[in-house]
């Protein structure tokens, strides 16, 4: 062992283009030695502890908490840009004139669906004033009944409100109700941005080893940015949804991000340090909902904006920061432990990036049964980041700032969730071995089912706090999921490692994609 160590390191010095650690240089005074780190470290230079707060010191002391703050705040930013437009889609769909309302004025088309069954919640009126013709599916409101005619004098003179079956002034701002054109391109857009985040994550396995974690979380902010800006042009359904499929490559950072960490941590603590960089990262799910809208969004209006330029100006912001961040990944982390450039035979592989390795890696069921499982779980979490906001808005009929809250505190849960999924992964793996791990995933995944059948079982006939009680118990075991499924990615193929991160952080957007063309 110590002959190959020996090996590696003489083959790693001699390449051309490599930054060399300073064991290359033994002639140099004091370089013999690595700078002691400021992490506990094993035999391979990997941190085996967490510490969240001991950030000081150059790259060369403290790259593991670097890399982990690194992965962990680009991750949290690009999640902020990828859902920015989520919360604000009403928003969107009113500047882009494809609300109900504005495609079929009620004045002309009295008689369209969503009208004939929209019912006001706050203020408890229908639209049909007097009823429908049928509960479940309405063709027409009842007509003015006799007695109204006659208190009103219809006959004579029909522009008292009440001499009209129809009442429009109940509808919505923007009627964008399921079976409406809105909802279609809504739910579109919402396919579309997660599922551009396959195939980017997917490649990520391959770049991920040709040019390091840093040039690739830095690529992808670059992007990010770039199509965030470009968002403030929207103007039609197309290029809607041409642009969330494009801000949708930036929820390929998540990859980066689990495999980055999984080169710094020490297996004893990996489990918790991807479940935090990663669940901490996928925070910026929920704090965009609110930081869009009542932050940027509602005070732009209040100071003067029309709503059609606040929300345009809202998506400068969240661009800006994925650009800033960009720039600080590249010029002030590393790669690995030991050096800034990361070598795939720094996970004990022998040759290259091969689009074979994909092949190899799916031969192993464990793997496919891993990628459906994250689809359950992640997956179930973009689903959510979609359409909550929404949901709250045209079902709940609440204001923006109050359906974009309550949307928050499902990707809110990410803050302790996610760490606590990965910490009950170690903690059964250390006592019960990689079975644990197991039954960590397994029991995390049951309960997420359960609170999901459970939401899904409220309608708006309840108190919003009780969706939002339920809603907050689902959401911890979405993300303790997610956490406990990067407990176990780690240890299945270590050679592999990049690939299996990229194919298993795939599934969770396929989930996604699955779940919008079957549900939305």
């Amino acid at each position: 062992e110590a002959y190959l160590a020996q090996a590696v390191l003489a083959e790693w010095c001699q390449h051309p283009g490599r930054f060399l650690p300073y064991t290359c240089f033994p002639s140099i005074e004091g370089s013999a030695a690595m700078p002691e780190f400021r992490c506990a470290v094993n035999e391979n230079n990997k941190s085996t502890e967490l510490p969240l707060l001991r950030i000081g010191g150059t790259v060369q002391q403290n790259p593991h908490m670097r890399a982990f703050w690194s992965s962990t705040i680009s991750f949290f930013l690009a999640f902020l840009g990828w859902f920015a437009l989520a919360p604000l889609s009403l928003d969107v769909a009113f500047s882009m004139e494809i609300c109900e309302n504005q495609k079929f004025p009620p004045s002309e088309f009295p008689l369209r669906k969503p009208y004939l069954k929209f019912k006001n919640l706050k203020s408890e009126k229908l639209y049909c004033r007097y009823g429908k013709n049928d509960a479940d599916e309405p063709t027409d409101c009842e007509p003015v009944p006799a007695e109204k005619e006659a208190e009103f004098n219809c006959a004579v003179d029909n522009s008292a409100p009440e001499c009209s079956p129809y009442d429009p002034t109940v509808l919505t701002r923007c009627v964008c109700t399921a079976g409406t054109d809105c909802r279609s391109v809504l739910g579109n857009a919402g396919i579309a941005s997660v599922a551009s985040t396959i195939f980017v994550r997917v490649a990520l396995g391959t770049l991920l080893e040709r040019f390091g974690p840093t040039n690739v979380q830095c690529g992808l902010m670059t992007l990010a940015a770039v199509w965030v800006a470009l968002a403030t042009a929207i103007t039609a359904p197309w290029n809607f949804i041409l642009i969330r499929f494009l801000i949708g490559m930036a929820g390929a950072t998540f990859v980066t991000n689990q495999f980055w960490c999984s080169l710094m941590f020490a297996p004893n603590v990996v489990g918790t340090a991807n479940a935090t960089a990663a669940g901490w990262g996928n925070l910026g799910g929920g704090v965009t909902q609110i930081f869009m809208v009542v932050v940027l969004f509602q005070p732009f209006k209040e100071a003067g904006m029309d709503p059609d330029t606040a929300w345009r100006v809202s998506l400068l912001f969240p661009a800006a920061f994925c650009l800033i961040t960009a720039i600080c990944v590249k010029l002030f982390c590393w790669d690995t432990p030991t050096a800034k450039r990361f070598h795939p035979s720094d996970t004990g592989k022998t040759q290259g990036a091969s689009l074979w390795d994909y092949v190899e890696v799916l031969k192993d069921m464990r793997v496919v049964v891993m990628i459906f499982q994250y689809s359950a779980c992640f997956g179930t979490e973009l689903a959510m980041n979609n359409q909550l906001a929404t949901h709250f808005r045209s079902y709940f009929q609440m204001k923006a700032d109050q359906a974009s809250t309550l949307a928050g505190c499902f990707g809110l849960m990410n803050l302790f969730a996610r760490s606590l999924g990965g910490m009950f992964s170690d903690g059964l793996a250390s006592k019960f071995g990689f079975r644990g791990r197991i039954w960590a995933q397994f029991l995390a995944l049951f309960f997420e089912a359960l609170f999901l059948f459970a939401f899904g079982s409220i309608d708006n006939t309840n108190e919003w706090y009780v969706a939002l009680i339920v809603l907050v118990m689902f959401s911890t075991c979405v993300q303790m999921a997610e956490g406990t499924s990067y407990g176990i990615v780690p240890f299945m193929n270590k050679k592999q490692l990049a690939v299996v991160s990229a194919l298993v952080g795939a599934g969770g957007n396929l989930g996604a994609v699955i779940a919008g063309f079957a549900f939305y």
